[in-house]
């Protein structure tokens, strides 16, 4: 009882929640689960305590471990609903934490940013879950182009909810493709008929068929003295110290999706920086070396190997995706 009250203060802290028993309610849960369970919660208060992670992930998060423990006991395979990245990104660390637990995320294809997870016992996921399909929905758009929005209140204009759908990639007069729920594909088929005022067509079409273009790319080198938040994300952005810690007092920085406190965070393998209307800072680790990309609205840079010098400070190779 004495690990679950201690548990609690952190967790009660990061959920806001005000009622002392009602906050000793998930620890307890995660308690009477086992050991591996109980270390979740403990990375889970830690993670919200740095990074500011937004509650609502949390309570989405706790419900995507609920479905993966019921499905590793049932020996079943189950699915959730398109996912956002900061969700994606906490679940599948907190998946790894649990025994005899599969988990895959899948978009339909390799850069997809909204996902769904599919989780169950080992023995039941040999081959990844058919979860999402493709629709092309192509127009005459020339005369009247539509935005990502156009496309997106079209579909849920049919009726359906927000996460039901993937990611939407424009091809400009041409359309778009869009990533769905592969239960959704013969309603859309056969109701989806405008986005705007342009007259639609809406096929199905093969994952393979998907058209997302490889990046070009040109590099540059910086040296840093460390590895924390403001610095790495100073130089990749191109703006001052000062002011980067200025916006992340204003809370214009994220982590992994969820908003900085500390200008001295340390960044670590797979971690992604987003200034507010700057784009995206994405880290990867590998030995010796880290590798830190970020998306700035259609261009992706990247920080390629990062190597300790003699003096301690880091040779940054930085590459931008253009």
């Amino acid at each position: 009882m004495a690990a679950a009250v201690a548990l609690a203060s952190p967790l009660r802290r990061l959920l806001h929640c005000p009622c002392p028993r009602r906050a000793i309610a998930t620890p307890l849960r995660f308690f009477a689960r086992g050991r591996c369970d109980l270390a979740l919660a403990v990375s889970a208060a830690a993670v919200g305590d740095k990074w500011g992670v937004h509650r609502h992930v949390i309570e989405e998060v706790m419900d995507i471990l609920d479905m993966a423990q019921r499905a590793s006991q049932r020996r079943d395979v189950f699915h959730t609903s398109f996912l956002t990245p900061p969700i994606i990104a906490e679940a599948m660390l907190a998946i790894e934490k649990l025994a005899d637990i599969k988990a895959v995320a899948q978009g339909g294809y390799p850069q997809a940013e909204r996902c769904r997870i599919s989780v169950g016992h080992p023995d039941s996921m040999r081959s990844d879950p058919d979860v999402v399909a493709a629709l092309s929905i192509s127009g005459n758009f020339r005369l009247e182009p539509c935005s990502h929005g156009d496309f997106l209140g079209a579909i849920l204009g049919a009726g359906i909810t927000r996460e039901k759908v993937g990611d939407i990639l424009l091809q400009g007069e041409r359309g778009a493709q869009v990533l769905v729920d592969p239960e959704l594909v013969d309603y859309l088929t056969s109701t989806l008929e405008k986005v705007g005022k342009v007259g639609v067509s809406c096929t199905q079409i093969p994952l393979l068929a998907i058209e997302y273009e490889p990046p070009r790319t040109k590099s540059f080198k910086t040296v840093e003295s460390s590895l924390r938040v403001d610095a790495v994300a100073s130089a990749g952005f191109k703006i001052s110290r000062t002011k980067l810690g200025s916006m992340i007092s204003s809370g214009d920085v994220r982590v992994n999706w969820s908003l900085v406190s500390k200008s001295g965070a340390t960044l670590k393998a797979g971690d992604v920086v987003s200034v507010s209307g700057m784009g995206r800072l994405k880290a990867f680790h590998q030995c010796r070396f880290l590798r830190i990309c970020w998306a700035l609205h259609c261009i992706l840079y990247a920080i390629g190997e990062i190597v300790t010098t003699k003096k301690g400070k880091y040779v940054v190779q930085l590459i931008q995706y253009l």
